[in-house]
């Protein structure tokens, strides 16, 4: 993941997105960030995950893209039908902009 980012983008990211704008588990919770749905893919049941993913589509790339506007993560997780890899990659994305985030902040202060 190498393009250029920025921090107000960074940061809306790794927001709350509006409640009009969750991701609703089936049957299960709704999610409002990466990190809870990190949390929930954690746990997830094969049966539900596949609900989300599979052949036809990708719900959580979808998400992603149109919701967080990240479409980098997005299309890095939307051929992916592993809920391991998607899981370890949203993870990795999540890292990535949190160090972006804090290194801006330490610029900014100095």
């Amino acid at each position: 993941m190498s393009k250029k980012i920025s921090l107000e983008d960074a940061e809306r990211i790794l927001a709350d997105v509006k409640p009009e704008c969750c991701f609703w588990i089936n049957n299960g919770p709704i999610i409002r960030n990466l990190q809870e749905m990190t949390n929930t893919l954690a746990y997830m049941s094969e049966e539900t995950f596949k609900h989300h993913v599979n052949e036809q589509k990708n719900d959580i790339a979808n998400w992603i893209r149109d919701v967080l506007k990240d479409e980098e993560l997005a299309d890095d997780i939307g051929k992916n039908m592993s809920k391991e890899t998607i899981l370890k990659k949203i993870k990795n994305r999540m890292k990535f902009l949190e160090n972006k985030i804090e290194k801006e902040r330490l610029l900014i202060s100095k």
